[in-house]
């Protein structure tokens, strides 16, 4: 049966204990884990964060971007160091964090665009990086899972066909891929076509409503999702991704102009609808 949980996105992306009481409400909704971004730069925070979580009885998930001076499909060999090098420390924030599992678009630069055709040689430069940070990753027993973004955000992966052929090229046990409803609502011809087709690769997964504001109260078909996630047989997480503007920066970086839903009504009726969905989507129980 897979796990629910909350990212804490839709209130920070710089993790503090400012936060603990937030992921212990969120624990009484009955989330069964957070999903935290690694925009903080203090490893002791992770760490402080890990006994918290853990106290908690929660699991945690991280996800991170590169930008475009650490783009892993760039040209230039020296940018593509500079890529391998922001990963790796990810995923010693990851470890830190107590997680075992790092999402997101870093199979290129977040934002970035060529304003040209894409050329093969931009996703084998990406495998290349991808197939040494997952190296990286393995001792350390961490999954890396890129996530394919709309067209407005990412031009090397829109659709998981292009991330299967992504992660296949990359051929590394620890590089999975992940699915995200809002995405997919923009450029998939079907969600269930669309998680068939990736199921084979995928670790992860993001619930997301169409305007990143409370599950179920816009028109993605989270049913359809489910159903077919069942059917393959995932038993990830699946994790509640929304956005606000409670944290300017970063809603400022990622075009977020206005208030989509109230923070805490997207946490709590989102459980609920989310919970009643995956109860009738048919996964198997332990």
């Amino acid at each position: 049966m897979p796990k629910l949980g909350f990212n804490l996105l839709v209130w920070t992306a710089s993790i503090s204990d400012d936060f603990f009481p937030h992921i212990a409400r969120l624990k009484k909704i009955g989330y069964d884990g957070i999903e935290i971004c690694l925009g903080q730069q203090d490893p002791a925070a992770y760490k402080r964060l890990r006994k918290f979580v853990r106290d908690l009885d929660l699991g945690i998930t991280c996800v991170t971007i590169v930008g475009a001076d650490a783009n892993p499909a760039s040209p230039d060999a020296a940018v593509r160091a500079k890529a391998l090098d922001v990963i790796k420390w990810n995923i010693d924030l990851t470890v830190d964090s107590g997680a075992n599992l790092l999402c997101g678009p870093f199979h290129s630069a977040f934002a970035t665009f060529t304003r040209t055709d894409i050329h093969p040689d931009e996703y084998q430069r990406s495998a290349e990086v991808l197939r040494a940070a997952g190296d990286y990753a393995r001792p350390a027993g961490v999954t890396l899972c890129p996530e394919a973004l709309n067209r407005f955000e990412c031009y090397l992966c829109n659709t998981m066909a292009q991330l299967r052929s992504l992660i296949e090229l990359t051929g590394h046990p620890n590089v999975r891929a992940m699915f995200d409803t809002h995405h997919a609502n923009m450029e998939e011809k079907s969600f269930a076509g669309a998680i068939r087709h990736i199921a084979p690769v995928l670790a992860h997964v993001h619930l997301s409503e169409n305007d990143r504001g409370t599950p179920g109260s816009g028109h993605i078909d989270f049913q359809e999702s489910l159903s077919t996630l069942a059917r393959v047989g995932y038993d990830g997480w699946l994790t509640v991704e929304a956005f606000s503007r409670s944290d300017p920066a970063f809603a400022n970086a990622i075009n977020v102009w206005r208030e989509f839903s109230p923070a805490w009504e997207i946490a709590e009726q989102g459980h609920a609808f989310l919970r009643q969905q995956i109860a009738a989507a048919g996964f198997r129980t332990p």
